[in-house]
Order: structure tokens, then sequence, then C-alpha cells
């Protein structure tokens, strides 16, 4: 039996003990409004995620600029003209569970949706194999990419080619089956018994790979 692990944040900890993963990784913090505060003034656009939970459930984008402040939840967004106006509406809306606060990246796009990436990897009697390495178109007006949530799946390269044209399709794909056999070498050493990762990444405009979730029980 695989070990599963649920909590975004031990994930997310665990990794950021190593330089060569934590480079890789959008800031993170718990959520509250100091902290929201910050990370917007900061990046300007975050993410807001229950520390539980999959399939793009509960997760929001909040940003600011202008002196305005929005968020949108699915196809949904609200703008207000005030931080703690903004904040008391976000706080109802909310799923009812403990949420993190993760930097925004703005993704590569196709078309003008966003385009992230699932790296599948499992443990046979071999070692680790890669399973697949799929891109996620998000739906049109959505901000998550999940297939849940009617996002469609691209082979890989494909998504690559189409969202990233002035980057090399074979090197980018060759980095980021590094970076998962890294970063899985140190989720089975921080947590024995994982038998399955999946990995998602999202790619910014200038190429770089961030690590966006991993997954113990990947679909």
């Amino acid at each position: 039996m695989s070990r599963q692990l649920a909590s975004k944040w031990l994930k997310t900890a665990a990794l950021l003990k190593y330089p060569v993963a934590a480079v890789h990784i959008p800031q993170t913090m718990a959520f509250n409004s100091r902290n929201l505060l910050h990370m917007l003034s900061r990046y300007g656009m975050v993410y807001i995620k229950p520390i539980v939970g999959g399939g793009g459930y509960g997760v929001i984008r909040v940003s600011t600029s202008g002196g305005n402040y929005r968020y949108t939840h699915m196809k949904v967004t609200r703008t207000f003209t005030s931080y703690g106006q903004m904040y008391r509406s976000l706080v109802r809306i909310k799923v009812r569970r403990r949420y993190l606060i993760q930097q925004g990246i703005h993704l590569a796009t196709i078309q003008g949706r966003p385009v992230d990436y699932r790296v599948k990897v499992v443990k046979t009697e071999r070692g680790w194999v890669f399973r697949s390495m799929v891109g996620r178109l998000a739906r049109p007006g959505l901000c998550v990419t999940n297939l849940s949530k009617g996002g469609t799946m691209l082979q890989g390269r494909r998504a690559l080619g189409l969202s990233l044209p002035h980057i090399s399709t074979r090197h980018k794909r060759r980095e980021m089956r590094s970076l998962t056999l890294t970063c899985t070498q140190i989720m089975e050493r921080q947590f024995p018994g994982v038998g399955q990762l999946g990995f998602d990444y999202g790619l910014d405009h200038s190429g770089k790979i961030w690590i966006l979730e991993v997954n113990t029980r990947p679909q």
C-alpha cells in the first residue's frame, strides 16, 4: 500500500529543505489577513488553496491593481475598493478548511488559457519509472486547469510547443524529468513508503519551471 499525504503544507515544507527544489517553489504562507496583504503587496497576484483537498476544489485567485482588490472563484470575479471589504467577502465564500497562500505564477498560455503539467511517477521493482507527462489546459474563463473542472488534457510536448514556441521542447521536457527525479528522491527520503507521485508544474513565460503541488494519489 502506497503511503498517502493529504497536507499540501507538509509536502511543500519537505521540498523547501533542499535548495535544489526550493528555487522552484512559489513563496507559500499560512492564510490570514496579514499574510495575504503582504503577499499581494509583493506579488500583485496570489492563489489561496485548501491545505487538504484536490481537483482544484476551493482554489481562489486574489489580485490587486490600481488600488482595487479582486478575487476570482470559478468564473465569478468580484472587485472591491478596499482590502478590508475584499477580505471579509473572501472569508465568507471560501470553503471551511485551513488554507495556504501561494505566490501567483503567470503561466504560459495557449490562446489566452493557462496551461500546466502533470508528471506522474510510480515505484516498481526496478525503481521509480515515469508513467506520464501531460499538459492540462484550463477551460475558457477559468484560472484552474484541473480536468475535473473542465480542463483539457494535451500531450506534454504539444502543450509546450504551443505555449512556449520560442523554447526547446526537448530541453524543457528533459529538465522536467530531471527535476521530477530529484524531488522524488527527496519525497521518498522524507516520507518513506510513498509509491506514486504526481508533480504539478507550471511554466512562466520565460520557461522557468515552478512546482505548484505534489500529489501522493495522482489521478
